[in-house]
């Protein structure tokens, strides 16, 4: 259960514009150390603020809770205790711990539990993605109508402010020439997700040509969608506006939910990185306060100190008999 304090904090993190986790635990089973109720919060970098049970635990919750940011759904976690039947069958590491997944949940065995099972529902918190319109027109106007719809955070520019920003998800220009220039250099600067210009096929080398001419080079001009949107053999300023809006929210779920909807400024959230520790098997995120070791030219991570020094014993070995 959330306390008052929990709940302060959820609303500054939602007020800053943080993506995070709210973590819960819905259900415990004798003798984790976790209870029922218990609420922890896993913000983008891997922190984990609040109890959620042990080490080991943590390690799982911090490794889905990241993959929730990314895709944007919530997950039931299922934990269980390590009963290493799989891993006597011959199993390989990845699979001897996570045990199944389906739409909505994912079950993993945790070699480090210490006896209990502990279920944990992972919901993320992820700011409104900050969608740009430029324009006056008809189809700006209707973009701007049913993107408020679709839960983007929507800003008008007008006469040239405010700018893009890393982090945005989305810059639309339709302008009829006004003033499209610098708002198209800009978010190709920064490295807006999507950049679309209304456009007809007659006009947009034109514009590109512009562009190329002030020095925007070629790589980063393939990345304006000209004429903006989704070929749905649109007439209408509102089926323009939804062929368009249809590219965006594609764009949005190919770079994931989490990283475009990352606040301005701050640029948009690395894809989470999870990688399986090599001695026991678990999926770990890697990130800073992961126990990890540099071996012949790779960076292995790992659940807990035990398994790095397993791991350099191995390793020792392995190269004192050779």
């Amino acid at each position: 259960m959330i306390t008052a304090a929990g709940s302060r904090r959820a609303q500054e993190l939602a007020s800053q514009g943080v993506a995070f986790v709210t973590a819960t635990v819905v259900r415990a089973q004798r003798p984790t150390s976790a209870r029922a109720g218990d609420v922890a919060f896993v913000l983008g970098d891997g922190t984990i603020e609040g109890f959620v049970g042990g080490a080991c635990a943590e390690h799982s919750v911090r490794a889905y809770a990241l993959t929730a940011i990314e895709r944007g759904e919530a997950v039931l976690l299922r934990i269980l205790p390590f009963d290493g039947v799989l891993r006597a069958s011959g199993a390989a590491a990845a699979d001897a711990c996570e045990v199944s997944a389906e739409e909505g949940s994912v079950t993993v065995q945790n070699p480090c539990l210490s006896g209990g099972a502990i279920e944990v529902f992972l919901e993320p918190v992820l700011p409104a993605p900050r969608l740009l319109v430029a324009g006056d027109t008809p189809i700006a106007r209707s973009v701007r109508q049913f993107a408020a719809e679709l839960g983007f955070e929507l800003v008008t520019v007008e006469d040239g402010s405010p700018e893009p920003a890393a982090g945005d998800l989305g810059l639309v220009v339709a302008t009829h020439g006004r003033d499209e220039l610098a708002a198209l250099r800009r978010a190709l600067e920064v490295g807006v997700a999507y950049v679309g210009l209304v456009a007809s096929r007659k006009r947009a080398p034109g514009v590109l040509g512009e562009l190329r001419g002030d020095g925007v080079p070629d790589e980063l001009l393939e990345r304006i969608d000209v004429p903006a949107g989704i070929d749905i053999g649109a007439r209408t300023p509102a089926e323009v506006a939804v062929s368009i809006l249809a590219k965006v929210i594609a764009v949005r779920r190919e770079h994931g939910a989490g990283r475009a909807a990352a606040p301005a400024g701050e640029g948009r959230a690395a894809a989470p990185v999870t990688v399986v520790d090599p001695i026991c098997g678990m999926t770990v995120a890697a990130v800073p306060g992961t126990p990890c070791l540099r071996y012949d030219g790779e960076t292995y991570y790992f659940c807990c100190e035990g398994c790095r020094t397993k791991f350099e014993a191995q390793h020792a070995h392995a190269q004192s008999a050779g």
